[in-house]
């Protein structure tokens, strides 16, 4: 799940690096290799989102929301508080 989570978000991140260049905001010379980059992602974000489905033993529902999420800008922070959720941790962690 660790990984999961991890990879959401770098995969999350590509994808938003992908739309800066759309935007403008980054070189379309970067295009090939953040493309490459989100493409790997993407397949282990699937990947990985299967395995921790059935090791969860989540309902189809729940996973098909979190693999769409992987196609909506942003809804990466969904998923990661999602996970938070689900392994028990607080979302906002108290330092001391």
């Amino acid at each position: 799940m660790k990984y999961f989570r991890m990879v959401s978000v770098l995969e999350g991140l590509s994808y938003l690096l992908i739309l800066s260049v759309t935007l403008g905001f980054i070189s379309r010379d970067f295009v090939s290799y953040l493309g490459m980059a989100h493409g790997v992602l993407f397949i282990v974000y699937l990947m990985l989102s299967l395995q921790v489905s059935h090791a969860k033993e989540w309902p189809v529902t729940v996973w098909l929301l979190v693999f769409l999420a992987s196609l909506v800008p942003f809804a990466f922070i969904a998923v990661e508080l999602f996970m938070r959720k689900e392994s028990g941790e607080s979302a906002v962690r108290a330092t001391t």
